[in-house]
């Protein structure tokens, strides 16, 4: 890889390493020396990478890419892609490796893999859009209409026995408490929202859903203890609102459908408050307990990997010891009155909570695992050299002074160095051969807006959240003066995110 600028000729998507070139830089007009031809070449940080057998090639007879530009006509562009370092999905899959190539391969031949990049995906989704409190999003799940339905048929069941004078409408009662419930959650929910909007980082989206809520917050906190902090407002919050549950039952009747929904609600935010207390991810304790840790080692990544077995190990008595408890009557029930379906009802909902914080544990490693590589994603290292052409140049003569530099990138320059557009890699790919010298470079490029313009000094989230806020193939690479520092591929960013998650921790 060629952290000054890229060094070879742009490749195909699946190109994998890259050939050194010293020689100077061919150029056309005053923006010859924006380019920095004598600049010292740096290693890629990420390792060197084996070619790929036999490369990418295009097949002339086989349909073009969609990104792909007539010749000498304007080729729209499909957004590009980014990795999320928030996302609890899996980033894009590829053949992981650095944007180069070690055999001799020419800018004319390189190629886009299938042509297309992936998609970016639409806004933040999840369900059924319910407010923005905060200016953040408020998501219900359809999962969670499930949970209401079942809460309405549990509670109404226990409200047979309390109140049965209630007959049909007990069902109706349920539903509100499973409704007022979850305004518990949601409040729980805001309390990390708001604090981490105090601490400056941001909040995705609220999302209400199976077995409770959860606030996507963009970013890691600075300290353990904002971190701290950060995660025990939530079960603060519950405790509080048990309190006043329970201090708004001393003013109803006992026995009275309102002394029975302030009961509940009080027991149910108690129960939040506690499970949420324990001391493992992907639980609010276990954040707590991470920060602990984080502040003796001094090492986030230790904190994480701490509290991650212990949810592990949180998640194993669960499923072992919430059954056992029941059947005990230790939560309750005498063992004598729990019938073969009830039994078989703890046994599920354990599994269900154990793969719930097992899972959450096993995320969380991913996360700080990708956290921890993400400096390894740094502009300067992923740039492709490029040359500055004028607008009226061939594309046939614009790729030799490229290919005779050993650039990887064009570069669409006015009379007086100030570049204008940049021409997509997969518009030279749509252009035949012999059509190359009857095509000017100016049909295949893309205008620069501000969005493409990056820092040259942009690496790790800010590199990515930048990308992701202004979605292309290509950006131009400046330097803190305005000096043109190279050409920074969408495509290779994901390759090297793909690769570097791909090493061990």
């Amino acid at each position: 890889m060629d952290e000054s600028g890229g060094s070879g000729q742009p490749r195909s998507g699946t190109d994998e390493a890259t050939e050194r070139h010293e020689g100077p830089q061919a150029s056309t007009g005053p923006a010859a020396d924006a380019t920095r031809p004598g600049r010292e070449e740096p290693q890629d940080p990420t390792g060197p990478e084996p070619t790929e057998p036999g490369g990418s090639t295009e097949n002339p007879d086989a349909p073009r890419p969609a990104e792909a530009a007539e010749p000498g006509t304007d080729a729209s562009d499909q957004p590009q892609a980014h990795p999320d370092p928030t996302d609890d999905a899996h980033p894009h899959t590829g053949a992981p490796g650095d944007p180069g190539t070690k055999g001799a391969r020419t800018l004319a031949k390189s190629g886009t893999g299938k042509g297309r990049p992936p998609r970016r995906e639409k806004g933040p989704g999840g369900g059924l859009l319910m407010g923005r409190p905060f200016g953040v999003p408020v998501y219900v799940a359809p999962s969670w209409f499930l949970v209401a339905a079942l809460i309405t048929w549990v509670f109404g069941g226990q409200l047979d026995r309390v109140l049965p004078e209630l007959g049909a409408l007990r069902y109706l009662v349920s539903l509100f408490f499973a409704v007022a419930f979850y305004a518990s959650v949601l409040v729980h929910e805001l309390a990390h929202t708001v604090a981490a909007l105090r601490f400056k980082l941001p909040v995705r989206r609220i999302q209400l859903q199976f077995f409770g809520g959860v606030s996507e917050i963009e970013k890691e906190s600075e300290t353990p203890g904002r971190e701290f902090v950060l995660a025990f407002v939530g079960p603060l919050l519950s405790l509080v609102l048990s309190g006043v549950f329970y201090l708004a039952m001393q003013t109803v009747e006992p026995g009275t459908v309102p002394g029975v929904l302030l009961g509940g609600l009080m027991i149910s935010n108690l129960i939040v408050a506690v499970f949420n207390l324990l001391p493992g991810l992907p639980l609010d304790g276990g954040r707590m307990l991470r920060a602990v840790v984080w502040k003796i080692t001094g090492k986030p990544m230790s904190g994480t990997i701490a509290a991650a077995w212990v949810g592990r190990a949180l998640a194993v008595s669960v499923l072992i010891g919430l059954p056992l408890l029941t059947q005990s009557g230790a939560l309750g029930d005498a063992s004598e009155d729990i019938g073969g379906m009830d039994t078989v009802m703890d046994a599920l909902l354990a599994a269900i909570l154990a793969a719930i914080i097992w899972t959450g544990a096993g995320n969380s490693l991913r996360m700080a695992r990708l956290r921890e590589h993400l400096p390894e994603l740094r502009a300067r290292a992923l740039t492709r050299r490029a040359v500055p052409v004028e607008t009226s140049t061939p594309l046939s003569e614009a790729l030799r002074r490229a290919n005779d530099a050993g650039a990887r990138a064009l570069v669409v320059v006015d009379a007086d160095g100030q570049p204008l557009s940049l021409v997509r890699e997969a518009a030279i790919v749509g252009v035949p051969e012999h059509r190359r010298p009857w095509v000017a470079v100016s049909g295949l490029a893309q205008d620069l807006t501000d969005g493409m313009r990056v820092s040259a000094e942009l690496a790790g989230e800010d590199l990515l959240d930048t990308l992701r806020a202004n979605p292309a193939t290509e950006y131009l690479v400046v330097e803190e003066s305005g000096e043109i520092y190279g050409v920074l591929s969408a495509a290779d960013v994901e390759r090297a995110f793909v690769k570097a998650m791909a090493r061990p921790s």
